[in-house]
């Protein structure tokens, strides 16, 4: 049959995407590696089918290794006669544990169908939480700033893992950037929080992002020329011309949009 790797979205069960859902729903086991992917997964399939898998804190790969190998040993036998979930926060592409589990999967259980199914990713999710727009022909990278690191290069990023916000402030105040940060976005768990202000985030927290940008994406669209009191002006009572319905599909078609069926 087949294990999915199905992304929960940013944490609140709400997040999750209807194929997501589905999968729960008809999944035999769904298994978890961590308590707060459990809590939201636990919203959509009930307690007695949710299992467990321990992965040990820490760095040494060899010990990583062996986890996952038992991990992909547990998950395998079940996925030969059913379908098995493995859910993660976000997308279980970008920043996630899946990729191990995918892996070890090929290497010792090759025989096992996989399939992904993707989530909102906190990416996507800082965006509008921080009210942050990355408008078209924009570049973004992406970055983990854990421990107080700066990366700095391109003119906008995102940081992961920012667990010491105030180190990584004054790095990147000191090459030219503003900083907004963001806790907990879209999460059910903890506190979430918005704020400029590093102290407001500078106790230790995984779930920490930051969006550090050198200039303004948005400057130079076209839009941005529009002031707050411009207002369309109605003219002949508000019917168009002849001259108006000839310049529209130009328009149209310089924004990028279809062309408009011909005026009649």
């Amino acid at each position: 049959m087949t294990l999915y790797g199905v992304g929960l979205g940013p944490g609140q069960s709400d997040l999750v995407t209807v194929r997501g859902k589905r999968v729960l729903e008809r999944a035999d086991v769904v298994y978890s590696p961590g308590r707060l992917s459990r809590s939201v997964a636990t919203e959509h399939v009930p307690e007695e089918r949710i299992g467990d898998l321990d992965f040990p804190m820490t760095r040494d790969e060899e010990k990583l290794r062996c986890a996952w190998k038992e991990a992909a040993a547990a998950i395998a036998p079940t996925a030969r006669e059913g379908d098995v979930a493995f859910v993660t926060l976000g997308d279980p592409n970008v920043y996630s544990t899946f990729g191990h589990l995918r892996r070890t999967m090929a290497a010792f259980h090759d025989d096992v169908d996989l399939e992904v199914v993707p989530g909102v990713s906190a990416v996507t999710a800082f965006a509008t939480a921080l009210d942050v727009e990355i408008p078209a022909g924009s570049g973004l990278a992406l970055r983990e700033a854990a421990g107080g690191h700066s990366p700095t290069g391109p003119d906008r990023m995102v940081l992961f893992k920012v667990t010491d916000a105030p180190a990584t402030h004054e790095g990147l105040v000191d090459a030219d950037y503003d900083v907004v940060y963001g806790r907990r976005l879209f999460m059910e768990q903890g506190e979430t929080l918005v704020t400029d202000d590093p102290a407001d985030v500078a106790e230790r927290d995984y779930y920490t992002l930051a969006y550090a940008e050198r200039d303004d994406p948005t400057a130079d669209l076209a839009t941005a020329a529009f002031e707050p009191t411009d207002s369309p002006t109605a003219t002949d009572g508000g019917r168009r011309s002849n001259d108006d319905a000839a310049i529209e599909p130009a328009e149209s078609e310089a924004c990028g949009d279809e062309p408009p069926e011909t005026i009649r």
